[in-house]
């Protein structure tokens, strides 16, 4: 089967559970990484004005609320947030799918906090209700390898396509010389594991 092609006109963001808290359980990745890469997926979609829907799972908890790097980034689609209250499959809370329906799209860019078990469930969910998922894995991590490994292969004998951040955004720009593809190339650049957690393009 060949892998569709993913592009602003036909795909929404979606990102889910990236809070301060549950940030901490990333071990296989710099849990910063992984934030700067959900945000430079959110300047992707901006960019390209694609629908960018985001949630969260029990903010006044120990998960605490999204990381402010997103809010900064994503003002908008961090007001209108779809806020849980404990639901660990995010497609089965009815205020979720119902912001992912009114996007109109059919494919889904996801990332999600903890590959494990806030990315994988929803995942395989929205490729079982007909759309087409491409998960950022490096936009997400687990505490261990092995728990990493089984959500991937998971994920992918379910349906769901994986690629990288990077990869993700080329995809997106196909041309750097376009308006909005020489702003995300720099961005691309400047993210390092050297750059403090607070940084955000102005």
């Amino acid at each position: 089967m060949s892998s569709p092609h993913f592009t602003p006109e036909t795909a929404a963001l979606v990102l889910i559970d990236h809070q301060v808290g549950t940030i901490q359980l990333i071990k296989n990745v710099m849990p910063d990484t992984a934030v700067r890469n959900a945000a430079l997926l959110g300047q992707a979609a901006l960019a390209y004005k694609m629908p960018i829907v985001m949630t969260s799972s029990q903010e006044d908890h120990v998960q605490g609320p999204l990381h402010p790097l997103l809010q900064q980034t994503m003002p908008d689609a961090y007001a209108a947030r779809v806020k849980r209250v404990g639901i660990v499959n995010a497609w089965t809370d009815g205020n979720f799918v119902r912001a992912i329906e009114a996007t109109g799209r059919r494919q889904l860019i996801m990332a999600a906090v903890t590959t494990d078990i806030c990315l994988v469930f929803p995942a395989i969910s929205a490729v079982e209700a007909g759309f087409e998922v491409l998960a950022v894995m490096d936009a997400c991590g687990t505490d261990t390898q092995i728990g990493e490994e089984m959500a991937r292969r998971r994920m992918e004998r379910a349906g769901v396509w994986l690629t990288s951040t990077n990869t993700m955004v080329a995809e997106l720009v196909q041309d750097w010389s376009t308006p909005e593809g020489g702003p995300l190339v720099m961005a691309m650049t400047a993210i390092s594991p050297m750059l403090p957690v607070g940084w955000a393009r102005p």
